[in-house]
């Protein structure tokens, strides 16, 4: 399926009253990457552990020290406090001579976290990103993306230029609620910078500054279509039921958003729905902010009422290609519509390893 986006996408700079920016003081990015290293030297950078980082030993560390952090960073890993649902915050120190090049695909950037030549570079950036995710809520995976990694690497890949996922370059990467198909999806997301020399920009758009007229929320409201898993999930989903979902709820903080044109059969519905579908395609277009993030930079997004994508760019394949992580965040005081429970997520289950019942602050 195609998107319904056109690859000619304007796009609108950094607004400074829409989006949020949480600068964090040096000392506190110190603590970070000193943590981090810690953490590293004391669990050790085994292909074990380094595989999906859910090794229990490395967790219980992870669980055990996230609330050793300053204050500031549990603050600024709050979740977007506007309505653009996003927030920037910086900025961890990336070292280029200990941070390797960039893989090929993430397979070799999950085995190259495992080697020992490496352990400096990305691993520590993993167990980085699992400390912050930690102060937000609980950080979990898929066992069918990405073998149930708990950091995912998101970077160009041969072969996969123009498809829609995160392994992608050269084709515009459309506008997406994460894991949009599955009820268990992300809170909220957060995309780590590690490299990224030609200011790819990542692109979002907020359901909450959208104007549709009464029809069309309602119309958007009722389960008409479904969302299918991308392609990163694999493709074997033919004979698995595909129940119709809502494109839109709401919570008590305002609309919120499942919406994966690439991935949902819009040449099933009616004119109507069609005629729908395209006005918020349309209006999401118009609120779409471009966030080009420099490394060590992190992108925050509240994946209930926020779409992300990515404009396309030319892979280099020599090294150094941009480059971020990603992780999945729960957050166990948000509830989704009851109707959700009775979905299936196509069978796909998550790694869920963390409990806000452990590791609590004082």
């Amino acid at each position: 399926m195609k998107s319904v986006l056109s690859e000619r996408h304007p796009l609108h700079p950094d607004h400074p009253d829409q989006l949020e920016r949480r600068d964090l003081p040096e000392s506190a990015t110190r603590a970070i990457r000193y943590l981090a290293a810690e953490i590293a030297v004391t669990v050790g950078a085994t292909p074990e552990i380094a595989a999906t980082l859910s090794h229990p030993v490395l967790l219980r560390h992870i669980d055990a020290k996230y609330g050793r952090l300053p204050d500031v960073v549990h603050e600024a890993m709050r979740p977007p406090a506007t309505a653009a649902g996003v927030a920037v915050i910086g900025r961890l120190p990336i070292d280029e001579d200990v941070l390797g090049p960039t893989p090929f695909n993430w397979e070799e950037a999950a085995r190259w976290a495992g080697e020992r030549s490496r352990r400096a570079g990305s691993f520590e950036l993993d167990i980085a990103m699992l400390l912050l995710a930690r102060c937000a809520g609980e950080p979990f995976g898929w066992h069918g993306q990405q073998a149930g990694r708990l950091v995912n690497n998101i970077l160009p890949t041969p072969g996969h230029e123009h498809e829609q996922s995160g392994a992608s370059s050269t084709a515009l990467l459309s506008p997406h609620t994460e894991d949009a198909f599955h009820p268990e999806r992300a809170n909220l997301l957060m995309l780590g910078c590690l490299r990224n020399p030609d200011r790819v920009a990542t692109t979002v758009s907020s359901i909450r500054q959208v104007e549709l007229d009464a029809a069309h929320w309602d119309i958007l409201r009722a389960a008409r279509l479904p969302i299918l898993p991308d392609v990163s999930y694999g493709d074997d989903f033919g004979d698995r039921t595909a129940p119709p979902i809502p494109t839109v709820g709401a919570d008590t903080d305002g609309p919120t958003l499942r919406f994966d044109p690439a991935y949902t059969p819009l040449d099933r519905a009616d004119d109507e729905f069609r005629c729908a579908y395209q006005h918020l395609t349309s209006e999401l277009h118009r609120v779409s902010r471009a966030v080009a993030l420099a490394p060590g930079e992190l992108l925050l997004v509240d994946n209930d009422s926020v779409v992300h994508g990515r404009v396309p760019f030319a892979p280099r394949y020599d090294g150094s290609d941009r480059w971020l992580k990603r992780v999945n965040i729960r957050l166990p005081q948000r509830r989704r519509a009851a109707a959700e429970a009775d979905e299936d997520g196509y069978g796909q289950r998550v790694v869920a390893p963390f409990s806000t019942t452990r590791g609590q602050r004082p």
